[in-house]
């Protein structure tokens, strides 16, 4: 049975189904939650823009694209975006999806916390950073009803949210604050984690091993 919620169809497909299932199993009810909003607002964009979006890989994109932050990757030295498009590409991978359309996933995932690339790209990049500045940061709220933002947060709430996601990308970061170089964690972690020390790109520059 198709599921619809502020009139966005999730795809009935097994390729979806097998996605719900697994990050499921593998992220808590606030990234679970956020993802699904991810979607349902990404898709919503897509809608308003008069994009043509395939939503099965929209749907690969949103609900990926926090697994990077869960336990499973707490020993990793890459970006936490990083995580969540290499798992992603390799779940897709195994089950079919060709290369072409897998990398398009990993594209939207990798980008989709560096703002002013991905809406430059293919739909289903841009849809998914449209997707996070919506639940995350509010710029989009404006261009949803009332109506889409009452049920889109019926069906997948988001009780203490600001601060629960702040923690949660605290604690995805904090072992490797070398990653967040350049990108918007780092204000997380300064703000968050004692004794952090953001690097500066002037003084990296400056003191690089060139003699001028």
């Amino acid at each position: 049975m198709i599921e619809t919620i502020a009139g966005i169809a999730i795809p009935d497909t097994a390729l979806v189904r097998d996605i719900t299932d697994y990050i499921r199993e593998r992220e808590s009810d606030l990234l679970f939650d956020h993802s699904r909003r991810v979607f349902l607002f990404g898709a919503l964009a897509g809608e308003r823009r008069g994009l043509d979006v395939d939503l099965e890989l929209l749907y690969a994109g949103a609900m990926f694209h926090d697994l990077g932050l869960t336990e499973a990757f707490a020993g990793s030295t890459l970006r936490f975006e990083v995580d969540g498009a290499n798992a992603a590409r390799d779940f897709l991978a195994s089950r079919g999806v060709g290369a072409d359309r897998a990398m398009t996933v990993w594209t939207g995932i990798a980008l989709h916390t560096t703002p002013g690339v991905p809406e430059f790209m293919s739909p289903e990049v841009a849809l998914v950073t449209a997707g996070v500045e919506t639940d995350v940061l509010g710029i989009w709220y404006g261009e949803l009803s009332e109506a889409q933002r009452d049920e889109v947060t019926a069906a997948h709430p988001r009780p203490d949210f600001k601060n629960r996601i702040l923690a949660a990308f605290t604690d995805g970061n904090v072992r490797r604050p070398e990653t967040t170089f350049g990108n918007v964690n780092a204000d997380v972690l300064a703000r968050f984690v004692p004794g952090y020390h953001r690097e500066d790109f002037v003084d990296i520059i400056l003191n690089s091993p060139w003699s001028e």
